[in-house]
């Protein structure tokens, strides 16, 4: 049987102060709590390690991104189930209660909730079964069966996106088992942190730079880059367009989006940093 102190709750931050406590507030106190925070407020976190129980604070001398953290988060715990969830996801004791119940006599590697949103619920499950299994799960809250992972979890060449998708694949391709759990979790999207318009730039930059590293990576460079080359055609024209009309704003974003891309291309590691 699953215990609660089977658990450990890790949660990647990134300038979470307004969110974190509410995330934290339902998690039973006998789970042990590893918060690695990406910036660098340690104040903030300092306090919060000595409100809640079983909590434990990394503050990162860099932001290192979502897999990195997520690693080091991992590589810090000592329980066999690791449940990932980003700041803004609301879970409560009564749907943890309900997930171990479901997956404690269930072989996997990876399990997630459903994923229920302001306009959008993530569902692969359409016969409510208690769980079903899939190809991937998306990255807000996913539960990580650690005896399964002989290697390294998240690839650190992400920074952001599409990380859990590609240990979605790896997990897949070496024949484990991911399940999607018939249980809704709440996620409020978008609200892991204070949103910038220097945030909005990254989170453009690394969209396009994890699009194509993540293709190529597992479809073949010379394939991928013939794909992407209308990608890449547009995003010009639409940089000289707003450079013509003097939208700045627009100009920023489609900028930010086709260095991204050419990055990914010549074969540059992901170094667009918001800063901490």
């Amino acid at each position: 049987m699953i215990k609660y102190s089977d658990l450990t709750f890790i949660i990647v931050t990134f300038k979470s102060e307004h969110i974190i406590r509410d995330c934290l507030s339902d998690i039973p106190e006998k789970c042990k709590k590893i918060i690695v925070e990406n910036s660098s407020n340690k104040h903030f976190y300092e306090e919060l390690e000595k409100e809640a129980p079983n909590l434990k604070v990394f503050n990162m001398t860099e932001n290192c991104g979502f897999g990195k953290a997520n690693n080091f988060g991992i590589l810090n715990s000592n329980t066999d189930y690791l449940f990932l969830i980003n700041p803004d996801t609301k879970i409560s004791k009564l749907e943890i209660d309900k997930i171990i119940k479901i997956i404690e006599n269930v072989d996997f590697a990876i399990a997630a909730p459903q994923i229920v949103e302001k306009h959008k619920v993530y569902k692969q499950n359409q016969e409510n079964k208690d769980y079903v299994f899939v190809n991937e799960v998306p990255g807000m809250a996913m539960l990580l069966n650690k005896k399964k992972f002989l290697d390294t979890f998240f690839d650190e060449n992400f920074f952001l996106y599409l990380e859990e998708i590609d240990l979605c694949k790896r997990v897949k391709d070496r024949g484990e088992n991911i399940i999607e759990v018939n249980v809704e979790v709440s996620h409020l999207g978008n609200q892991s942190h204070n949103n910038t318009f220097e945030i909005e730039i990254s989170r453009n930059w690394h969209w396009m730079w994890s699009k194509f590293y993540y293709s190529k990576k597992h479809k073949g460079y010379f394939i991928i880059l013939v794909i992407f080359i209308p990608t890449l055609i547009k995003l010009s024209i639409k940089l000289i367009f707003y450079l013509i009309l003097k939208n700045n704003i627009k100009f920023i974003i489609s900028k930010s989006r086709l260095t991204g891309l050419l990055s990914s291309i010549i074969g540059k590691d992901s170094y667009h940093r918001p800063k901490t």
